[in-house]
């Protein structure tokens, strides 16, 4: 076999493992389903209050402030959802699930990548769900449902992206609690002072320096753009880079730390 398809055969294994390790995550959801329902429940929370509370005073020129929050919403709840991967790896290496992992022939990868695929799953199920909320509360999108869609799965993969970094965390850090907080201390940052609540324009000087090199902005900037049809070119094109920066640097660092775990 030449080292070519030995790559192909390696890359295709590691592929299937990580779908049949994602259809048991799948499995552990559904018989649990309170893990679902709290995922959804805090980003509708979120809808509501500042749309109704917290930002009635924020005047957006050009635009009402429902429509310039819900696609920020959505990819603020994405981001807090891929928290969850590095919290479920931590509570299976707790409870010993990757010992039995590791007794079997299955690709290393899998186990963190088969994690990150049914978050991301869940949190496209949760944009969903907020866009559709948003929509009731007076959301109202100007484009075509292809970019809708477009926008929406710019708003996965940058969740897919943040899975893996949660991922390294999960497996990296001791027990679950320390997994959790270290989520919210890196997320919360990240997905508050960016564009997804407010504009940058309304920040003070060193928060608008902090948002502008945020990738939170730019993918909310893009799934915004797209949603209300508005030119989305460079903030897409920026989403992207992000993303790939991430996946090249954190896929690695996982798979590394699960396997020294």
């Amino acid at each position: 076999m030449t080292a070519i398809t030995h790559a192909r055969a390696t890359a295709g294994s590691a592929i299937r493992d990580s779908f049949v390790l994602a259809w048991r995550n799948y499995k552990h959801h559904v018989r649990v389903p309170s893990l679902i329902v709290f995922s959804l429940m805090m980003p509708v929370i979120f809808l509501v209050l500042f749309r109704y509370l917290i930002g009635g005073p924020i005047v957006i020129p050009g635009v009402s402030y429902v429509d310039f929050l819900v696609p920020g919403l959505i990819v603020q709840a994405i981001a807090f959802g891929a928290t969850q991967t590095g919290v479920g790896l931590a509570e299976d290496v707790r409870r010993g699930i990757t010992d039995r992992f590791r007794s079997l022939p299955i690709s290393r990868s899998a186990v963190p990548a088969g994690r990150a695929l049914v978050d991301t799953v869940r949190n496209a199920l949760v944009g969903i769900i907020v866009l559709g909320v948003g929509v009731v509360v007076g959301f109202r999108p100007d484009a075509d449902a292809a970019y809708i869609l477009a926008a929406i799965g710019i708003a996965m993969a940058f969740g897919y992206a943040f899975s893996w970094v949660a991922a390294y965390l999960g497996v990296t850090l001791k027990n679950v609690e320390s997994v959790h907080d270290a989520g919210f201390i890196w997320v919360i940052p990240l997905t508050f002072a960016s564009s997804a609540i407010v504009p940058v324009e309304s920040m003070p000087t060193a928060a608008q320096w902090f948002a502008d090199l945020n990738p939170v902005t730019s993918v909310a900037d893009a799934t915004r753009a797209l949603m209300l049809g508005d030119p989305a070119g460079t903030a897409v094109i920026q989403s992207v880079l992000w993303i790939a920066a991430l996946l090249v640097v954190f896929v690695p660092l996982a798979v590394r730390a699960y396997q020294r775990r």
